[in-house]
């Protein structure tokens, strides 16, 4: 229940975004910050302390994580502001295809005759939900969104890849730094860019902002992580699916955002596919 709890949180934010009138570095800079202020509390509360020491390389690989998630969610949430929030979640969901077809390269793991398949078919499903073939997508506009949700993609494929690097320490600890930093390296880009002064907070922005940093991020990561221990490799796989699929009905159903019948066939093609990339046929 707390894993299906952390996947539905995570499947509403695209809907939240559609509600918070700011740039999505600030957008960024506030769910890293109130996110790593709510896991660092949750911490002292559970230990008491701050955690364990950490080696200064370990930290600025934390850091350089943190930093490419930050680059990750821009992406994201510009994808939705450019896009329809079912699209923009699916092209974000070809991350699992991403890290299939670079593992070989990058883990000298075998590409299998079934991974390469999924791999294929989430391909096929991405043309069909992209709308390219109908051309439907350059009528609306949305190959600007499509384009950002793959780049969004890429980005959360490497900060998976770079995750497997490193193992052996605590996953709160680690999502704490990495979210500090997501936010930390928003700072130069906005100040950069010009973006702060035009910033209008209303209550209603303020109060999304905080429900995107306390429970999207915070809330959700501890019970993400607090979940894992009691359950398997293999469901937690299956069940991650709820996420994006929760998303699409969630755009339906509140957005008026569905798809047609091509999407929804490249939608079940990218999920399924990707369901049974991490699935083990056969396996009892």
């Amino acid at each position: 229940m707390m894993f299906i709890a952390s996947m539905l949180i995570f499947g509403t934010i695209g809907i939240f975004r559609r509600y918070i009138a700011v740039p999505s570095a600030f957008l960024a800079f506030s769910r890293g910050i109130l996110g790593g202020l709510f896991l660092l509390a949750f911490i002292r509360l559970r230990k008491k302390t701050a955690g364990e020491k950490l080696p200064a390389k370990t930290v600025i690989w934390l850091a350089v994580t943190g930093a490419i998630m930050g680059v990750n969610w821009i992406l994201l949430f510009e994808a939705y502001n450019h896009t329809t929030v079912a699209v923009a979640t699916l092209c974000y969901y070809m991350q699992p295809t991403i890290v299939v077809l670079l593992s070989p390269l990058l883990f000298k793991e075998k590409l299998t005759p079934q991974k390469g398949i999924c791999a294929l078919v989430a391909i096929a499903g991405m043309v069909l939900v992209s709308g390219v073939i109908s051309g439907e997508a350059a009528k609306k506009g949305d190959i600007s969104g499509i384009l950002l949700g793959l780049g969004a993609a890429v980005f959360y494929a490497a900060v998976v890849i770079m995750n497997k690097k490193i193992s052996g320490m605590d996953a709160y600890q680690k999502t704490t730094i990495q979210l500090f930093s997501a936010g930390i390296v928003m700072i130069p880009y906005m100040l950069f860019t010009g973006g702060v002064g035009s910033i209008k907070f209303d209550p209603l922005t303020v109060i999304l902002l905080v429900i995107v940093g306390i429970v999207h991020t915070g809330i959700a990561y501890v019970l993400y992580f607090g979940s894992m221990d009691g359950l398997k490799a293999q469901s937690i796989a299956i069940f991650s699916y709820i996420d994006p699929v929760s998303a699409l009905l969630f755009s339906a159903l509140l957005l008026k955002e569905p798809l047609n019948v091509t999407g929804i066939i490249g939608a079940i093609m990218i999920i399924g596919s990707a369901m049974m990339s991490e699935m083990q046929i056969g396996s009892k």
